[in-house]
């Protein structure tokens, strides 16, 4: 008789040609996936074989994207630490007069926002002239591989 709590007691799923003549039934986990018959594995194309961009395409894409985004934000944030750490330990300098009795904070503030605005239109010319010619060529050479 079959003891389903018994691992060791003789049963049909134990029986090496399984019930009926029929091949064992090889018991799985439910997370675990199960493996595919011998004669039934394809093997998937890879990118290259797509022709999809090489992975040098892609690392270029980020590198050349990571660039860009460290590059506007150390402008940015670097201004803006700088008329922090200016306004903290040289307040001095700060209340400095320049011409027509503005101070010098005041005026480095008030160009925080144009030194934001120019790293936005670097981030954008280099963005256009750089970043979206490489993804556009990886875009193409995808949609070329899919149409395949």
């Amino acid at each position: 008789m079959h003891d389903p709590h018994n691992p060791y007691a003789p049963n049909d799923l134990n029986d090496p040609h399984g019930p009926n003549g029929a091949p064992p039934v090889q018991l799985t986990y439910p997370w675990r996936p199960q493996a595919p018959a011998p004669g039934s594995v394809r093997r998937r194309r890879s990118g290259a074989a797509l022709g999809l961009g090489r992975h040098s395409d892609i690392r270029l894409l980020r590198t050349a994207y990571k660039w860009l985004r460290r590059v506007a934000t150390a402008t940015a944030l670097g201004y803006f630490v700088l008329f922090l750490v200016l306004s903290a330990y040289a307040p001095e300098l700060m209340t400095l007069r320049v011409d027509g009795g503005l101070s010098a904070g005041l005026l480095l503030g008030a160009c925080q926002l144009p030194v934001t605005l120019v790293a936005l239109a670097v981030y954008e010319g280099q963005a256009h002239r750089r970043v979206d010619p490489l993804s556009e060529r990886l875009r193409r050479q995808a949609e070329l591989a899919d149409r395949r």
